[in-house]
Parts: C-alpha cells; structure tokens; sequence
C-alpha cells in the first residue's frame, strides 16, 4: 500500500493572525498543545527565523527522543514551517530527512485559520519497510494517521489556549 506523505487541519482561531504566530514561531512552547512534544530547546532563544536550530523534546507511551530542527520559514502572521532532520534518545546523531511541519496562518471572518501540515520526507525508504517501521512506533497505524490525530489535538488544544480569557489574580 503506497504511503500518504502529507496530511493536514485547519481550524479558525478566535484571534489575530500575529497573535497565533507569536506562539506557534517559539517551539519551545509546543508542548503546551501537542500530544506528542515536551517543548524544544532553541540554540539561540531570540524570536526563530530561518536558520534557527532547535532540538523537539518527544514521548509517545514510555518511549522518549530528541530531534533536531531547522526552521525553513517564519513568515510572521503567514507561515512558520521546520523541517526534521536527525534524531536520537537524548542526542539528536540519527541524520537524515524525517518529517517537515508548517503553519499557516490566514485572516478570516472572526479570527485566523491556522493549518498545521505534517509531510513525511523519508522518501529514500521503500513503503514496506516505512509501513512496518510506522506500525510498530505507533502501536498499530501509519504516521499519516497518527499525525492526522496528533494534528487535530493540537490545534483543538492551542484554539482553548488563544481563546481563555486571561486568569484573574
């Protein structure tokens, strides 16, 4: 069965496009929302442009890693994108293409429609090998599907976030 090698939401945001930029652009504020990462560890903690390396914190079930990553677009208000490229337990010495992730961010009648995009870039290993591979690190699923419900996690999880009403003191 041929791999599906991108999958996406979308999900309109009840705020300013600059806004949700400001936080998806900080990646190590990503495990806030995602089901999957702990945050990240940006090399250089200034406001991410293109160049800037990071290393994703992950877990899924007991299992934990590390990635290292390259952000290939930060367009403020349009588009942030990184691409994934080494991977490891703590160190990130695994080098190779493994995934890229982009947001849009695009003005709508009552907030911004975020899209997060998930695309798989192992494209050098064959489908059976990748489906076998996919099926044991998630229990059962290809990545498509395991990111098309990732995906959709974080998006719901960063809409409750932008939305709440600051806490009072």
């Amino acid at each position: 069965m041929p791999r599906t090698f991108t999958v996406s939401d979308s999900i309109v945001i009840a705020t300013d496009a600059s806004a949700v930029y400001g936080q998806i652009s900080r990646p190590s504020l990503m495990g806030r929302w995602s089901p999957e990462n702990l945050g990240a560890t940006v090399h250089d903690e200034r406001e991410a442009t293109v160049g800037t390396v990071f290393d994703g914190h992950n877990k899924r079930g007991p299992a934990r890693w590390t990635t290292r990553c390259t952000v290939t677009a930060a367009d403020p208000g349009e588009r942030f994108a990184f691409r994934v490229h080494a991977i490891g337990m703590r160190t990130p010495r695994l080098r190779g293409p493994i995934a890229t992730w982009e947001y849009r961010f695009e003005p709508v009648p009552g907030g911004t429609r975020v899209t997060e995009t998930w695309t798989d870039d192992r494209r050098s290993w064959p489908d059976a090998v990748a489906n076998a591979f996919d099926r044991i690190a998630t229990r059962g699923h290809t990545f498509a599907a395991f990111q098309t419900r990732n995906i959709r996690t974080t998006l719901r999880n960063l809409k409750r976030a932008m939305e709440e009403p600051p806490a009072s003191h």
